[in-house]
């Protein structure tokens, strides 16, 4: 049986994605800096980690502070697993979340949760200062606090290489414009889902950005400060996150039962679908040749969201639909999805 065989290569392993959307490791991990290893520093560490990863899994900066979150907010060990000292620098203590009790307790408490497979961010990152303009390229000191970044706030970032022919069109003029077409030219190598482009400048001891961000058809931008580079990219970074959470993380009572149909499976395709829809605890029910129908937890706008990383094809209402099965006579017919893909 076709299904039989899905599920024991499901078991077998988890095969990657068929697109450019990453499953983050590490995403219960958090580390907070301090300026010692004293208890109370690092009981107000702790509380922090919370908020921290809190705002990762559920996009919603109010989250950690909820009612529904005082027990955990009062013995954050009961979802803790271990933690300990980062030498740095910074030091920092790091605080791994057990992802099982940590989900459990963030569902109890009514809220909805961005899962491990996020969009690749391509960032190109302009900065300006005394010493001259400069691109941050993958490899060179000055990605560190970048990929810091990009880890504290939960997202899987990207750098361009650096070399001479993407100096010369990561330009003030196409990192600020409204077209990202000369981007998107020199990023298509690097095969991300989303583009951010940021140019930061240092005035005055202070630095400040403007950042662009393009998935898809859609665009976000906005502007932050920072005292230094470290806190400007975790600005741009949480900034970046907080635009995309909503596209991924239902809302609390807006969530609906879906069911998904999606054609053209395979073998490798389905462990790779399998993984895509947890967020929306997607359960199988059935398998009809090269067809899957899923039933899932989420906004038809979330699932689309979702779905759009593997690159999957949403199915016109006018198109072929698949044949009618010959049931048992007085046999009720099976619903209808009301969301249908193909790969």
């Amino acid at each position: 049986m076709r299904l039989c065989k899905f599920l024991f290569v499901g078991c077998l392993s988890l095969v990657s994605l068929a697109s450019h959307a990453e499953t983050l490791n590490g995403l219960y991990q958090v580390r907070e800096p301090v300026s010692s290893q004293t208890p109370e520093e690092r009981e107000q560490a702790t509380q922090r980690a919370l908020e921290t990863l809190v705002l990762r899994l559920t996009g919603d900066a109010k989250a950690a502070q909820g009612p529904g979150l005082a027990a955990v907010r009062k013995d954050p060990q009961q979802i803790i697993s271990q933690y300990g000292y980062d030498a740095g620098p910074p030091e920092s203590l790091q605080v791994d979340f057990d992802p099982v009790s940590t989900d459990r307790a963030l569902r109890q408490a009514g809220l909805s949760l961005w899962g491990t497979n996020r969009p690749s961010i391509l960032g190109w990152w302009l900065s300006d200062s005394v010493e001259g303009s400069s691109l941050v390229g993958d490899g060179q000191a000055s990605a560190l606090p970048l990929r810091r970044a990009a880890q504290h706030r939960g997202l899987p970032l990207r750098l361009p290489l650096g070399d001479l022919e993407e100096q010369l069109v990561a330009t003030a003029p196409n990192l600020e414009g409204a077209d990202p077409a000369p981007l998107r030219a020199a990023s298509e190598r690097y095969g991300a889902d989303a583009l951010l482009a940021v140019h930061a400048r240092e005035e005055g001891g202070q630095w400040q950005a403007k950042w662009r961000l393009w998935l898809g058809d859609q665009k976000e931008q906005g502007s932050v400060q920072g005292a230094d580079t470290a806190a400007l990219a975790d600005a741009v970074l949480l900034a970046v996150s907080q635009r995309l959470a909503p596209r991924f993380v239902s809302k609390p009572g807006t969530a609906s039962e879906q069911l998904l149909e999606v054609q053209g499976m395979n073998l490798e395709r389905y462990a790779a679908l399998e993984h895509l829809l947890e967020p929306f605890g997607a359960q199988l029910q059935s398998v009809e040749g090269d067809r899957v129908v899923y039933r899932v937890n989420g906004s038809p706008e979330q699932v689309r969201a979702q779905l759009s990383l593997a690159k999957l094809a949403e199915v016109a209402p006018g198109e072929a639909q698949a044949p009618a099965q010959q049931g048992v006579e007085g046999a009720v017919a099976a619903p209808t999805p009301q969301l249908r893909f193909r790969w």
